[in-house]
């Protein structure tokens, strides 16, 4: 399967979004870095906790700002939402490839996307120093990804390199 066809693809943010969600994800957007821009956002969250847009602004807000804690719950309450739209397991550790045709059906833009938040979750991991999480992630999109459209086996291959790199050091 090739995870980077996006003819005829819906992307996780074609999902209509309330007014006033929208409102506050603008008003966010424009006071960037204010005290109130992540008031404005969580306050969107709690109107629409599904919204995979508004997940992606919190995602986005956290990890700008190197709050990699944070940005990882949201990043895994992103992979419930998505994995539940796509029909999959209830962790990504129950993943298997046979999943992806039936996601693929669904929506390839949304299998991408929810492929793209493992990579993502496995990075932070990495960088806060969850070796073992993160690898997991990571060799799970691998699994899911033989060809390697989207990665993460490169991303796996610079750190494990670095660590190797370090012990010779």
């Amino acid at each position: 399967m090739d995870l980077m066809d996006f003819d005829q693809a819906a992307l996780y943010f074609d999902d209509p979004v309330a007014p006033e969600v929208e409102r506050l994800i603008a008003e966010a957007g424009a006071g960037y870095g204010s005290d109130e821009s992540e008031s404005l956002l969580l306050r969107a969250y709690f109107l629409a906790p599904g919204q995979l847009v508004v997940l992606v602004a919190l995602y986005r807000t956290y990890f700008y700002q190197h709050r990699l804690d944070d940005a990882l719950l949201v990043a895994d309450r992103t992979l419930a939402v998505a994995g539940a739209r796509l029909n999959f397991p209830d962790t990504w550790q129950q993943l298997h490839p046979q999943h992806l045709g039936y996601a693929a059906m669904r929506s390839i833009g949304l299998l991408r996307f929810y492929l793209m938040v493992l990579k993502a979750a496995g990075y932070i991991n990495l960088r806060l120093g969850r070796e073992a999480q993160g690898e997991a992630m990571l060799k799970k999109l691998i699994e899911m990804d033989s060809h390697d459209r989207l990665g993460g086996k490169r991303l796996l291959d610079v750190y494990q390199n670095a660590l190797l790199e370090e012990a010779a050091a």
